[in-house]
């Protein structure tokens, strides 16, 4: 299933006689400005989604700090932003996507099949020369789409647990809160025994796409997952490579500080042509537990 759109293929289908919906999550860990940003300069069209009140409930020791939001929440919220059922969806940031990925993972989870990342985000728009409109623009028409949740493997804190010793758990944060260096804002540094570091800026390359998708296989083969048939290979690499053939995968689980930047690891491993399950509550929930055990170092 493809998983990202270029700024050439938007441009295209905002001129079409059916443009997709536009979401612009403007977010990023400890600026709170995410609305006065979109506000400042964003493409026309784009409806402006708050990752901290629509994509996530309020934090919670066993949740995390971005715990998912009830379906009936996040259909609610689908239908402000103007989604429809019969509507492809498009959704950027402006950071490599690495926050719009939490929309693009939960509406994939919901069942809408026909969602996005803008390839390079915002930052590709600007670099294409393509005009921005200022203020807060009206709501769009109210949406119909329907959401169920279910469409995409999740797991908790046990399994977790359990695909580090078992399978493979990748940790999707800088390479610096996994050795435990930092920890610049949950209760314990380091991260979970047996994960392997995946810091999710290695999914990018300097412009702010995605890698390609043979450069992204390779990449995570390296760190274990083993060049391996998923159920995204059935239709083949998400960005439209030739899948690779290969026995069956080895089960894969990500996690991240709080479940929003392992989205975006996610969908680089669907493009590469893997499947992993989600561990939301992440490291904010697994560190705030005194009786999970936390690892330093370079280390599983």
């Amino acid at each position: 299933m493809t998983v990202t759109t270029t700024v050439a293929e938007l441009r295209e289908l905002l001129a079409s006689d059916a443009p997709p919906a536009l979401l612009d999550v403007r977010w990023a860990l400890g600026d709170p400005h995410g609305r006065e940003h979109y506000a400042e300069g964003h493409i026309p069209g784009a409806v402006y989604v708050d990752l901290e009140t629509e994509l996530a409930s309020a934090p919670t020791a066993g949740g995390g700090r971005h715990p998912l939001p009830p379906i009936s929440q996040l259909q609610d919220a689908a239908r402000r932003w103007g989604l429809r059922r019969d509507r492809p969806v498009v959704v950027h940031d402006d950071l490599g996507n690495t926050a719009a990925a939490r929309a693009w993972w939960l509406l994939r989870y919901a069942g809408v099949e026909r969602v996005t990342l803008l390839d390079g985000a915002l930052g590709a728009w600007r670099s294409a020369g393509l005009p921005l409109e200022s203020g807060r623009p009206d709501a769009p028409p109210p949406g119909d789409v329907v959401l169920r949740e279910g469409a995409l493997p999740l797991t908790d804190a046990d399994g977790a647990a359990e695909l580090a010793a078992s399978g493979l758990l990748l940790d999707a944060r800088a390479a610096e809160r996994y050795r435990g260096e930092v920890e610049p804002v949950d209760p314990r540094a380091g991260h979970i025994p047996g994960a392997v570091s995946a810091p999710t800026g290695e999914n990018l390359a300097a412009d702010g796409t995605f890698l390609p998708a043979d450069e992204l296989r390779k990449r995570f083969t390296g760190l274990g997952v083993g060049a391996a048939r998923t159920d995204a290979d059935e239709a083949g690499p998400g960005n439209g490579a030739a899948a690779p053939s290969a026995s069956p995968a080895p089960r894969i689980g990500v996690y991240c500080g709080s479940g929003v930047t392992a989205a975006h690891e996610i969908a680089a491993l669907e493009i590469a042509g893997f499947r992993a399950a989600l561990f939301p509550g992440s490291w904010s929930a697994w560190s705030t537990d005194p009786d999970r055990p936390a690892t330093k170092g370079e280390r599983p």
